[in-house]
C-alpha cells in the first residue's frame, strides 16, 4: 500500500504552502500581467497569469494529481474564459462606478470562473475519485465569494485615495481569500487520497 502524500500527516503545512504557492503564483504573475478592466487582458495575459498559479500548485498536488494536466488545462481554462468575454478572472477589476453592480458582475463572474477554472482542475485529478467533483463545486463558491469582497475593498480603497493601487489591493484580497479557502478545501478532499 503507498504512502499517503507528505501532506496528509501535516495539514498546517499543507495549508501554508498551499497560500503561499497560490497567492505568491498571483505576486510572480504581476511581473507579466498588468491588471486593468476585462476587455483591457488579452488570452496570452491570462495564459501567464494561469501558467503561474498552476505551477506551483501542481509541486504541492503531484502525489495526486496529473501534473502536466494540471500546468496545461489550469492556464487553459482562464484563456477560455478570457475569450468568452467572462474575462481573465483574478485579474481584472470590474469596470462599474455602480457597487450594487460590481458586486453583481463580481458573484457571476466568480461563479462562471470558479467553475471553469474548477472543470479544468478535475480534468487532472487522479481518477476514479468519488469526490473530484466537488472541486467544481469549492472553486465556483470559493470565486463567488472572494471577489466580491476582493472587489468591495477594491472599488472603496480606490474612491478613498483617488489611486488605482486601491483596485489592485482588492484583488490581493481576492487571491488570499482563494488560497485559504482552496487550501482548506484541498486539504480535505485531497487527504489520504
Amino acid at each position: 500500500m503507498p504512502n499517503p502524500p507528505l501532506f496528509a500527516k501535516y495539514p498546517l503545512k499543507f495549508l501554508l504552502l498551499w497560500i503561499f504557492a497560490t497567492f505568491g503564483g498571483f505576486v510572480v504573475s504581476l511581473f507579466w500581467v498588468e491588471i486593468g478592466e476585462q476587455s483591457e487582458i488579452g488570452a496570452i495575459s491570462a495564459a501567464v497569469g494561469g501558467l503561474a498559479i498552476a505551477l506551483p500548485q501542481s509541486l504541492i498536488l503531484r502525489d495526486t494529481i496529473f501534473t502536466l494536466k494540471w500546468i496545461l488545462f489550469t492556464p487553459i481554462a482562464w484563456v477560455i474564459l478570457t475569450i468568452l468575454g467572462v474575462g481573465a478572472v483574478g485579474w481584472i477589476v470590474p469596470n462599474s462606478e455602480l457597487l450594487p453592480l460590481r458586486l453583481l458582475y463580481s458573484v457571476t463572474s466568480g461563479i462562471v470562473g470558479g467553475f471553469g477554472i474548477g472543470t479544468a482542475q478535475w480534468l487532472a485529478i487522479r481518477q476514479p475519485k468519488s469526490w473530484a467533483w466537488q472541486w467544481i463545486l469549492v472553486n465556483s463558491l470559493t470565486w463567488a465569494l472572494a471577489i466580491p469582497i476582493g472587489s468591495t475593498v477594491g472599488f472603496l480603497l480606490h474612491r478613498l485615495t483617488q489611486l488605482f493601487v486601491g483596485e489592485i489591493l482588492g484583488l490581493a484580497i481576492t487571491w488570499l481569500i482563494v488560497a485559504i479557502l482552496t487550501g482548506i478545501n484541498a486539504y480535505q478532499l485531497f487527504k489520504g487520497h
